[in-house]
């Protein structure tokens, strides 16, 4: 990962102070969390296209 230059002082020490996540990786999750994240992302899309369908039912 190369080295960015902070855009001024201040945001470099709220960098250094709290610091942000860079290069995740989703398969380096734990088994168990990662099955919640895709069944959190599934029941959404469905719930959206149960909701479209009924809309064009009704």
């Amino acid at each position: 990962m190369p080295d960015k230059n902070p855009i001024n002082d201040g945001m470099d020490h709220l960098n250094k102070i709290e610091g942000y996540p860079t290069d995740v990786e989703l398969k380096k999750l734990p088994r168990p969390l990662r099955y919640f994240g895709y069944f959190f992302i599934s029941f959404f899309a469905v719930s959206i296209l149960f909701i479209i369908i009924m809309k064009f039912l009704d």
